[in-house]
């Protein structure tokens, strides 16, 4: 028997209903763009798209980007690619209509809370596509970029429900596993998994050319080992400085505890602290191994249905919470009630998932139901 929020919807109390294609608008078209383009015109959107530099969107058209140069008004979601500088004031020029109308909108900035803040509307989903290629730029785009990536979208107590789900299904089909986390939490975690280790392998490298300067044959025993740490240095610098600017105190932070631990292993050698030096590097060795494979989508699956009120911060509550418990939510759906300011969140995860999810979630207050899917 279906709750009359789900008779409300048409939603049965089985699987979320999945989204047809709709329309599809990317501002700028360099490696993540083109590739949202691409992964979307695969699977039956209608992608138009612009771009700073006229030649590069009209190359994005001729590589089977986009269908269309140019704006869309009738885009259901809109994906912001430029860089991070840029992306509120896009976000807000395409947010500018009466309430409600206009695309739901989200960005691929590399920084969250800044952009967040700025832009402050209800139908604007920060996100994070942590993706990328040794290629830069349009040439680089690739349609399968985004399988198996991790998609960071950053709710708000503000945002709205029906935004929120609209992004989150559309990015999961593109193959990407979605994490919601707080803008803050996302900017403070990725300084020291991604922003950090961009600036480190850029400083290694550079310390290796400066020494080939003077050992013509240092660079030729770059190998293996060398060549992995410092091969995200081959990307695009030009978004760096952005990302520094936007994300300087997390950075920092991190950088300060990293030449701590530097100093650390640095006296170790010094002294010849054998066990100490062998102490670090079984720990690291260990957590090396033990970093989650890309995630893929499980066979059984559980749907858990949460009652919620309809109140500002919900949303980000729940999804926060599933994504600091490692859970990943692989569809979402809100069935909006008729008989009043309620609804129920309809979650789609792992049916090993399913019992931890709820008992968090019932620990806030939620009286949820689990069942699972065929």
């Amino acid at each position: 028997m279906t709750s009359p929020a789900e008779q409300t919807s048409g939603i049965p109390t089985g699987r979320p209903a999945g989204r047809a294609p709709g329309r599809a608008l990317v501002v700028g078209t360099g490696l993540i763009g083109g590739s949202i383009g691409m992964a979307l015109r695969a699977r039956g959107w209608h992608v138009s798209g612009t771009d700073a530099d006229p030649d590069r969107a009209n190359a994005a058209l001729a590589m089977g980007a986009l269908d269309v140069v140019g704006s869309d008004p009738r885009a259901d979601v809109a994906f912001i690619a430029t860089p991070v500088g840029a992306a509120a004031d896009v976000a807000r020029t395409l947010l500018a209509g009466p309430h409600g109308t206009g695309p739901v909108v989200t960005d691929v900035s590399g920084v969250k809370a800044p952009v967040v803040t700025a832009v402050g509307h209800p139908r604007f989903i920060g996100g994070h596509p942590m993706a990328g290629s040794e290629q830069m730029g349009l040439s680089g785009a690739d349609p399968d970029l985004f399988m198996g990536a991790t998609w960071v979208l950053t709710p708000t107590a503000a945002t709205d429900l029906d935004a929120y789900s609209l992004v989150q299904s559309v990015v999961t089909s593109l193959g990407a596993d979605v994490v919601a986390l707080a803008p803050a939490d996302h900017d403070r975690l990725v300084a020291v998994v991604s922003h950090v280790p961009h600036l480190v392998a850029a400083t290694l490298m550079n310390a290796a050319a400066d020494g080939a300067e003077q050992d013509a044959a240092l660079l030729r025993l770059a190998a293996g080992g060398f060549r992995d740490m410092t091969r995200v240095a081959a990307g695009h610098p030009g978004i760096w400085p952005d990302v520094c600017a936007d994300n300087s105190r997390a950075i920092v932070a991190a950088l300060d505890r990293l030449l701590g631990d530097l100093t650390t292993i640095r006296d170790q050698v010094a002294e010849t602290d054998r066990a100490g030096l062998l102490e670090v590097l079984d720990r690291a060795s260990a957590a090396r191994r033990n970093l989650p494979a890309r995630a893929t989508r499980p066979e059984n699956l559980a749907m858990v249905r949460v009652p919620v009120p309809d109140r500002e911060g919900v949303l980000a509550e729940i999804t926060t919470l599933a994504g600091d418990l490692g859970i990943n939510i692989y569809d979402i759906e809100i069935a909006h009630s008729a008989e009043g300011p309620r609804g129920v969140l309809l979650l789609v995860v792992a049916s090993t998932d399913a019992a931890p999810l709820a008992e968090a979630v019932g620990a806030r207050g939620y009286r949820c139901t689990v069942s699972e899917l065929a």
